[in-house]
């Protein structure tokens, strides 16, 4: 004869991977700060790419190619590399916290982004260098301007599901 044995309830908010609190902490000021500065070079992205947008004729081609090489590069560099600070750190916050990587509908939405933008800022820095170096129609800057301002949306929407985490639960425990 067997017996039933009701199965072990877990705790809703059990760490996969808990970690001591000053690290922690540590962790989540760099996820905040890459963020944060991965918006502040969206934004200064999008008004370069509107500036040059605003030029006519061969002045909009030496903006653009000044751009291109003294300054946008450089800062779409930077902006990757927030981006993947971004993306490390927000997995082992999410391993590390109550949060998980998929528990909650918002964790798992942001986690998307998170790689959606940085597929889209690599796809930005190749059409940037070519409209520099006039490789690119300057008709084609709509494109160039519809990543950095979808980049800029995606990466302002990841920010408030982290201030205001809807949806719940993927599924209940």
């Amino acid at each position: 004869m067997s017996t039933l044995t009701a199965p072990r309830p877990t705790a809703p908010n059990r760490v996969r991977w808990p970690i001591p609190t000053r690290l922690r902490k540590t962790i989540l000021v760099a996820h905040v700060v890459s963020a944060g500065s991965w918006i502040g070079v969206d934004v200064i992205s999008t008004v370069l790419v509107l500036a040059g947008w605003a030029r006519a004729g061969d002045s909009r081609t030496a903006v653009y190619e000044s751009l291109a090489r003294f300054f946008v590069m450089p800062l779409l560099y930077s902006g990757l590399a927030a981006g993947l600070v971004c993306l490390v750190t927000g997995l082992l916050l999410g391993v590390a916290t109550k949060w998980g990587l998929v528990r909650y509908r918002w964790v798992a939405v942001k986690l998307v982004l998170n790689v959606v933008a940085c597929a889209m800022l690599v796809a930005f820095l190749g059409p940037i260098s070519e409209l520099g170096t006039g490789e690119q129609p300057l008709e084609d800057i709509w494109f160039v301007s519809f990543l950095a301002t979808t980049a800029m949306v995606l990466l302002t929407f990841a920010m408030v599901l982290s201030v205001f985490k809807p949806w719940g639960r993927v599924r209940k425990a």
